[in-house]
């Protein structure tokens, strides 16, 4: 690997790093560490990130990614909503595992959304890499919706998501938000081992 390289793409792209890029950068590192905490601050940090990313995305042709992180916006005032209006009994809303329903809705929602993104990418669009804005979004969707349900599975679709971000950012130019994805991953990471110990101490104590 060409260390030197990588050095010298991250200098350059903080020299290019605009003050909105940087805002939604250190927004986006907020709203993942309060989702490690199962703090609810993990929503409106989350929705000032993914607005200004929507304008970024437009710019450099991610429009997948576009679309994701307005869906993000849309999905954070719903997970905003169920976090705070638990179910009859619970405090907050627990950690839980998927059960076997949950896994085929969401292997469904990968499939069926990156059929239609690609389909959308590829024709309508100018994206010169259709293929990974689509699955990355299509992950992301995984993600965000599991997160909205608090389901432990929630990080491993982050987990992949980040790890493909890192290098389709970067290709696009957008090396500081590439290292932000690089970060996310380690902390996505931790927060799954967190979110088990979370899900382990409900199941105990149900």
């Amino acid at each position: 690997m060409d260390w030197q390289w990588i050095i010298d793409g991250f200098v350059a792209g903080l020299q290019q790093m605009t003050w909105l890029e940087a805002f939604a950068v250190v927004f986006g590192i907020a709203s993942v560490f309060f989702s490690m905490k199962e703090n609810i601050w993990v929503y409106p940090t989350g929705i000032i990130s993914t607005l200004i990313y929507v304008w970024i995305c437009l710019q450099v042709k991610l429009y997948a990614d576009m679309g994701i992180n307005a869906y993000y916006f849309s999905m954070s005032i719903y997970g905003w909503y169920v976090w705070t209006h638990p179910k009859p009994g619970n405090a907050v809303l627990p950690v839980t595992w998927l059960k076997w329903k949950g896994w085929i809705s969401a292997i469904l929602l990968l499939i069926v959304s990156y059929g239609i993104l690609y389909l959308v990418l590829s024709t309508y669009t100018d994206s010169d890499v259709p293929y990974w804005d689509s699955f990355t979004t299509s992950s992301a969707f995984v993600g965000m919706y599991l997160m909205a349900k608090k389901k432990v599975e929630n990080w491993i679709a982050w987990i992949i998501t980040d790890l493909v971000s890192v290098p389709l950012y970067f290709y696009k130019g957008l090396v500081l938000t590439s290292f932000q994805f690089l970060f996310f991953t380690v902390l996505a990471v931790i927060g799954l081992i967190a979110w088990i110990k979370s899900a382990k101490a409900y199941a105990k104590a149900a």
